[in-house]
């Protein structure tokens, strides 16, 4: 058997799409344009029943005023030639009149062989009077139309007539060109004012808008895509204002990223070379182990302590320069031995200062300890290097530290007697490269330790600040449990016992 063939994919059938301009201006014009046209085509049918029923009352008054000299002829009555005269003259073909109940013939006509329509101006409804004058212009050739209209010329119930259509037709479809003509214009010329006041007031400005956006994205730096704000205080001014600054703002973020951009590549070089010296240290501290001297054995614990952490922190440094700092490792620390070791490392003792520690020492907190550590020793050093470039000052400085305990926080205060956080740094003082008030600062040390410090899922802030100092407050979430005392370990291996 031969294959069948395979079907035919369908395509389907495009659609097809009607002319739309791009243009916002264009857009205005067409829109408003059809606007008014509308407008005037919703207005057309009562204009053209108001015509109507104006031009079929002149013909009743005109009847009506032709059936008064019937009054004054002699004998009250007139020859034919008279009568036709007069019923031309009226552009009617009959005239009829109703009194005290009786319908009376005035002037007459040759009769029809078709019955006219019927239009009763005394009593209209809206809908027969709208629809009216579509029934003259597409009711056919050759009829006549019978009105019956209320008298204002002589005492009568109503006066009836019978004219033809023809003229009042006529008559109606001039009008109607007219009208049209005249809406056309109205239209395009009401449609030509909004166009040019909007693309004036609105179109133009958002032209200029767009196009600024437009330049500061294919280049933030060109400053052709500056945007300076007209003045204006509608909302057209109001995004003027919104989109300078949003472009002031971008321009400072792309600077600061590029910044950063090249501080990690300058990093990465030194991390690479910083990690081979610690390497060289961390042999020669191997070494040194070996020499049977006191001092020696005396430091090099310390000397120890500070390579490690050195280490861990150059190899943590790419990995924080691409996401985050790691995540904490918390546990049980004791904080008064964290604080001397702080303390000492950021050289507060060396420097002439004093530092009053007020945490007993079985107080603990939840922390990771290098982490912690590097808290403490960046409050610290700030601290003794804001005492020390003071102006003004004479003697050396006292810092302090305290705890307080609170449900589900532990609060560490570090205070000051230095200088104060001047009021042009405060609003900045955490953010990287912009909160430093020293000379040659680089504004990462608060920075880096608030961050550590949401790392666990505390904070740091400025509690207090002036002349006589500056207070710091850590929170770290959790409780740990005191340390015992030797004294409350004897007791307590002696109950176990």
């Amino acid at each position: 058997m031969a294959d069948a063939p395979e079907p035919q994919a369908t395509a389907k059938p495009s659609r097809t799409r009607f002319f739309w301009p791009g243009g916002l201006s264009a857009r205005l014009l067409i829109l408003t344009t059809l606007f008014v046209a509308g407008a005037g085509a919703l207005a057309l049918p009562l204009t053209m029943a108001s015509f109507e029923e104006q031009w079929l009352l002149d013909r009743v008054r005109a009847a009506e005023l032709a059936s008064l000299s019937t009054e004054v002829a002699p004998d009250r009555g007139v020859n034919q030639q008279l009568s036709d005269q007069l019923l031309k003259g009226a552009g009617v073909e009959t005239i009829a009149i109703q009194a005290d109940g009786l319908r009376r013939l005035v002037l007459q006509g040759p009769r029809r062989a078709r019955a006219p329509y019927l239009v009763d101006l005394r009593d209209q409804a809206p809908l027969s009077w709208v629809a009216a004058p579509f029934q003259t212009l597409f009711g056919g050739e050759g009829r006549a139309v019978r009105v019956i209209a209320e008298p204002r010329f002589r005492q009568a119930d109503f006066v009836e007539i019978v004219a033809p259509d023809t003229e009042l037709k006529k008559a109606l479809g001039a009008y109607v060109g007219r009208l049209v003509l005249v809406t056309a214009f109205v239209a395009g010329l009401a449609g030509l004012l909004v166009f040019l006041s909007l693309n004036l007031f609105l179109v133009r400005p958002m032209q200029r808008i767009t196009f600024a956006m437009e330049r500061f994205r294919a280049d933030p730096d060109d400053p052709e895509a500056h945007l300076e704000p007209s003045g204006r205080r509608d909302e057209i001014g109001r995004a003027e204002v919104e989109l300078d600054r949003m472009q002031a703002d971008l321009r400072v973020a792309l600077n600061a990223r590029a910044r950063l951009a090249a501080l990690g590549e300058a990093v990465a070089k030194i991390n690479h070379d910083l990690r081979n010296m610690l390497t060289s240290a961390q042999i020669a501290s191997e070494r040194l182990a070996m020499v049977q001297d006191p001092q020696v054995a005396q430091a090099l614990p310390r000397l120890e302590r500070a390579l490690d952490r050195a280490v861990k922190l150059a190899s943590d440094v790419l990995a924080y320069g691409k996401t985050e700092e790691p995540a904490p490792d918390v546990r049980p620390t004791p904080l008064a031995e964290a604080l001397e070791m702080a303390a000492e490392e950021a050289r507060i003792l060396d420097r002439g200062h004093a530092f009053s520690n007020e945490v007993a020492e079985t107080e603990q907190v939840m922390a990771d300890p290098d982490q912690l550590h590097r808290i403490l020793v960046n409050l610290l050093k700030n601290a003794r290097e804001a005492i020390e470039q003071q102006s003004g000052r004479d003697g050396p400085g006292v810092l302090r530290a305290s705890f307080v305990q609170e449900p589900g926080m532990a609060v560490i205060r570090m205070a000051d007697d230095g200088p104060g956080v001047p009021e042009r740094a405060r609003e900045r003082l955490f953010q990287p490269f912009a909160g430093s008030s020293r000379p040659g600062g680089a504004g990462l040390g608060l920075a880096i330790a608030r961050e550590l410090a949401q790392g666990h899922g505390g904070d740091l802030s400025l509690a207090e600040t002036g002349p006589e100092g500056a207070v710091f407050e850590l929170r770290l979430p959790g409780a740990a449990p005191a340390l015992e005392t030797p004294k409350k370990a004897r007791r307590r291996r002696k109950a176990e016992n």
